[in-house]
């Protein structure tokens, strides 16, 4: 086995168009009746509905969402609404010269700081 062959072999299992073979499941032969179809529907909805209560729920999200609307992390909110009223306004007037790439990362580290304690006093 050379260079190349384990060259191969590494880029083969690496990549994600890999090609993946399976078997199409077996068609029913019966055809089923609109009953039966109506049946089947509700039957599949009531096992969504379910599902989506046995789910839990991440106050990660939520607590974020307060934080960024806190006293704590207003002056990194100002900043980053001025900034998109001002790329607005650039692009309506023919095309933007910056992004809020910057003002939003840190209005984003600074409501991950304000959740972290309120989300691990929520997990304990």
């Amino acid at each position: 086995m050379g260079i190349w062959d384990a060259f191969s072999d590494i880029v083969e299992a690496v990549t994600p168009w890999s090609v993946v073979e399976a078997e199409a499941p077996a068609e029913d032969k019966e055809e089923k009746t609109e009953d039966e179809s109506k049946d089947d529907d509700d039957a599949d909805e009531d096992e969504e509905e379910e599902e989506d209560d046995d789910e839990p729920h991440d106050p990660k999200e939520q607590l974020e969402e307060e934080c960024k609307n806190s006293a704590q992390c207003h002056p990194a909110k100002h900043h980053f609404d001025e900034c998109v009223e001002r790329v607005q306004q650039q692009e309506s007037e023919g095309g933007a010269k910056e992004d809020c790439v910057e003002e939003f990362f840190h209005l984003a580290h600074c409501a991950t700081a304000c959740a972290a304690p309120k989300l691990w006093a929520k997990l304990k």
